[in-house]
Parts: structure tokens; C-alpha cells; sequence
């Protein structure tokens, strides 16, 4: 029996005249994502992208984990595919759903008829097939409302699909559709959520990540590696530049005023950030701050950080708590990554006291206490990079 993955996508079906170009990104990025799975004819038609192993050595369970770790799909579902009469869904129905109802008490049956040539609506359908359900298995039950299996017909233009159940996909809009954007990649739990939820919405992400040797460890660095290659099951690919903080932080600290050290060390990052995103065509910064979480994260420190960036910063976690964010690096894959405990450069030289309110003024007078430019470029000039991918020959 032929199967099939049908990937249903959702909010490109707005997208208009431009639709296409989303949908042929979606469906090559579908074919990067399939050549280590196996051999795969995949193409969309009427709003489903439809994967289809080319022979019985293609990995049908990996692939279908894999479709629902790429951006644009809402739902993901496994099909037998079967000609377009009652007599071939019938036989399709028995041959396909048995092993699959175990520990079912109940069922609902639904019926798409997308080609209304077929001679049959789409109740007459599901009443048929419900009377086959309960033939072979006289147990269950029928329950319209909240059944324990699912079992969907879908009349298409080519054939009939029969299938029990799909599952819920990542969502959004395909990678690389909106654009480039740098994410200040930590390796706490919120940058790589931050970074996922913009990967979610069409960006192809770049990352940064700021190190200060020998305060912080080789370990440390590897976590971060270690959350970019996790946070690859959704984005296929992330180049992590990074970039030394240590003399900055050294200067800071010998310099100025000790509760100016976090907001003035931020205000360095952005500088540095901005330098690196452009350098790799980004047209945004990335990061995981939510506000009033921690000082720097206040709305003056913000806005304060902000007005020292001439690009456009997301904050797409900006108005969630801690759980939630917790509960999105859980549904991602990356939070037991993130709680190792190995520091980050923002822990180095922290002050006792860090301001809350900072004033732009303020901290342009203790910036006029270093050579602002110099620092920039001799640590931009530290940058290295290194490339991790969702599997090691991905293009």
C-alpha cells in the first residue's frame, strides 16, 4: 500500500499573488531537509505539500519528524493513497486503519471532497466509511465531538487520501522568506527562543555570541554551540560568529562608574552587533530580553541601549514571563542545554548595584572616559566562526 506525508500549511494561503514564491521555498527547503532520509518526489498542490518515497528505502518515520521541524507547515499527517472510488477507499479503509485504533474507544470520521466531480459529498462519505469503521470493529463507539482517533478522506484531484489523525507542525512562514537577522545568541534559555520564534517568521538567523576568556570557559562556548546546533532542527543551518568581550570588560571596569558597567557593556554589544550584522547582510538584531527581568532590561535601559543602534532590534520576547519563555525552550528542544550551568560573558564584573534608570547622558559622559572606536575595532577584529547545520552535508 502506497503512503504518503501530506504537510498542510496555513496562513500562506493569504499570501496572494506572491503565494507561489512562498510555496516553492517551502517545498525546496522540503527537499533539502528530505535527501537524508532517502529518495522523495515532493511537490504542493491545493494547499498540502505532498512527500512521496520513491522506494521502500526511504525512512518514512524520519521524515515525517523532520516535516514537522520545518517552518510553514500548521499540521503533518501519513496517508495511504488509493484511486478515487467508494470501492478503493473502502478496501484502503480496511486495509490501512486496523493496527492503528488499538486502545480506541472512540471515532470520528471526516471527509474533504476538494474535487467535486466525485459522486458523493462529503457527509455521504464519512456516513459510508463509518459503517465500514464499525463493521470491522463493532466496539467503537461514534463520538463527533471529542473522539479518541480521527479518521479523515480527502477527495483530491489526482486520488483519495485516508488517514488517522495528523500532527500539529512548527508553523509560520518558510525560512529565508523575510529576510535575514542577527540573533545575540547567550547561552541562557532566552536567546535561542528568541531566535526560533523570528526563525518562525520567515528569518534566516545569523548569530553572535559575545565570550570573555579566561573569565569564561572552553565549556561555555561549546554550550552555545550546542544550542545553535539544536536550535538547527528548525533553522537547518546557523553561522555563529563570536566575538571577545575581555578587554572591553577589563576597560569598563578600570574606568567607569562601576553601576553604569552593565548598560555601558550593552551599549558595546550593540555597537559590535550592528558592525557584524551588516558585515553578513542583516537587516535586524535579535534578542531574547524581556522586560523587567533583569536590570539591563528595563524600559530605560532599553531605550537607552536602543538609541545607540541604527537597526531595527525584535524583542520578540519582550512581553513574556519567565515560564512562558521556559515552556517555549521546552517545546523547542533547547532548555536542558541552557540550564548547564557555565557562565556567559554578562556575569563577568557585575555590579552590585546596577542602574536601573539610566539616563543616555549619563552614559555618554562615561563613555567619553574610552576610546569608544578603538575598542570596537580591536575586538570586531577577534570575530571567528564557526557553522553548525542540521546534518553535516546540508546546502
Amino acid at each position: 500500500m502506497k503512503e504518503v506525508i501530506l504537510c498542510k500549511y496555513g496562513e500562506l494561503i493569504l499570501k496572494g499573488a506572491n503565494r507561489q514564491n512562498f510555496e516553492s521555498m517551502l517545498v525546496k527547503e522540503c527537499r533539502r531537509r528530505a535527501s537524508v532520509h532517502g529518495i522523495f518526489k515532493i511537490y504542493y498542490l491545493q494547499s498540502t505539500v505532498y512527500i512521496e518515497p520513491q522506494n521502500d528505502e526511504c525512512d518514512m518515520d524520519g521524515m515525517f519528524d523532520t516535516a514537522r521541524k520545518i517552518f510553514g507547515f500548521v499540521a503533518v499527517g501519513r496517508a495511504a493513497v488509493c484511486e478515487k472510488s467508494m470501492e478503493s477507499i473502502e478496501e484502503t479503509v480496511r486495509n490501512y486503519i486496523g493496527d492503528k485504533l488499538d486502545g480506541v474507544r472512540t471515532f470520528k470520521v471526516e471527509a474533504k471532497r476538494s474535487d467535486k466531480r466525485f459522486p458523493l459529498k462529503s457527509p455521504e462519505i464519512a456516513r459510508e466509511i463509518g459503517g465500514v469503521v464499525l463493521s470491522l470493529m463493532p466496539r467503537l463507539k461514534v463520538d463527533v465531538h471529542h473522539p479518541d482517533a480521527e479518521i479523515t478522506v480527502e477527495v483530491r484531484d489526482e486520488s483519495a487520501f485516508v488517514r488517522i489523525g495528523q500532527k500539529p507542525g512548527a508553523g509560520g512562514l518558510p525560512i529565508r522568506s523575510s529576510g535575514r537577522g542577527l540573533l545575540l545568541l547567550s547561552g541562557g534559555i532566552d536567546s535561542p527562543v528568541a531566535g526560533l520564534m523570528m526563525a518562525k517568521r520567515g528569518l534566516d538567523i545569523e548569530a553572535l555570541h559575545f565570550e570573555s576568556f579566561p573569565y569564561t570557559s572552553e565549556r561555555a562556548k561549546e554550550k552555545v554551540l550546542s544550542l545553535a546546533e539544536e536550535m538547527c532542527e528548525f533553522t537547518s543551518r546557523i553561522h555563529v560568529h563570536i566575538i571577545s568581550l575581555t578587554h572591553i570588560q577589563e576597560v569598563l571596569r578600570d574606568t567607569c562608574d562601576e553601576d553604569s558597567f552593565t548598560v555601558l557593556l550593552r551599549i558595546f554589544m550593540m555597537k559590535l552587533a550592528e558592525r557584524c550584522a551588516r558585515a553578513y547582510q542583516c537587516e535586524c538584531l535579535i534578542t531574547g530580553e524581556s522586560l523587567g527581568q533583569v536590570a539591563s532590561q528595563t524600559m530605560s535601559a532599553i531605550t537607552v541601549t536602543d538609541s545607540f543602534a541604527n537597526l531595527p532590534v525584535f524583542r520578540p520576547c519582550i512581553g513574556m514571563d519567565k515560564e512562558e519563555i521556559v515552556r517555549e525552550a521546552r517545546k523547542y528542544g533547547t532548555f536542558d542545554t541552557s540550564i548547564l550551568p557555565y557562565e556567559d560573558c554578562c556575569t563577568v564584573f557585575t555590579p552590585v548595584h546596577p542602574k536601573t534608570k539610566p539616563k543616555r547622558e549619563d552614559m555618554m559622559k562615561e563613555l567619553e572616559k574610552v576610546d569608544v572606536d578603538a575598542l570596537v575595532e580591536e575586538a570586531y577584529a577577534t570575530m571567528y566562526t564557526e557553522t553548525r547545520k542540521v546534518f553535516e552535508n546540508y546546502r
